[in-house]
């Protein structure tokens, strides 16, 4: 059995925009919706949680409840809640949580990480799963991860790699290209 049958092109859903050189982030999205998942993140220092967040990882402030929660955004369906806390894991957990960024954004956050906390930030690395990843570990000792799809190159080791558990690219004219999104096949 096609373990990719039962999926289909939904990329119109996403913010995230197809991979390529000339990819263009969205804009932050200040709208309010019912969030569909959410990271909450506890902080002994909430102001300088949220100025790590927004210099840092170039987040924005949605809303805040003084003194108590600070509602963290970048693109929609990127949100965070900072919320006060008598303390913290003294070290990173295992576990982390990534966001989605375009490919041109991957230094830049490194960078401005790495300004306001020179020890935060591992990579960026490239993965065999055709992603450019950064670690960065926030003052909070959460593990975020900043992920940018690369460019798909079907003679890539990447390539090779997504076509060994069944994803291959879709077909020229179907899917992420725009051109009709109803290719109900297997993507990369």
């Amino acid at each position: 059995m096609d373990r990719m049958s039962d999926h289909y092109d939904a990329f119109e859903m996403s913010p995230v925009p197809p991979p390529g050189p000339d990819a263009v982030p969205p804009e932050p999205f200040r709208g309010i919706y019912g969030m569909p998942a959410f990271v909450t993140i506890p902080t002994t220092d909430l102001p300088a949680s949220v100025d790590f967040w927004t210099r840092g990882l170039g987040f924005f402030e949605l809303f805040t409840i003084p003194g108590r929660l600070v509602h963290l955004r970048r693109w929609a369906f990127q949100d965070v809640l900072l919320v006060s806390a008598a303390d913290v894991p003294e070290q990173a957990p295992a576990m982390s949580f990534s966001f989605a960024c375009v490919l041109t954004e991957v230094d830049s956050v490194a960078e401005a990480c790495r300004a306001l906390r020179p020890d935060s930030v591992d990579g960026p690395r490239d993965t065999p799963w055709n992603t450019r990843d950064l670690e960065v570990i926030t003052p909070e000792n959460a593990r975020i991860v900043v992920t940018a799809a690369k460019p798909f190159d079907p003679a890539s080791a990447e390539a090779r790699n997504l076509a060994a558990v069944g994803i291959t690219p879709p077909a020229p004219g179907h899917g992420t290209d725009g051109t009709d999104g109803t290719d109900h096949g297997k993507h990369a």
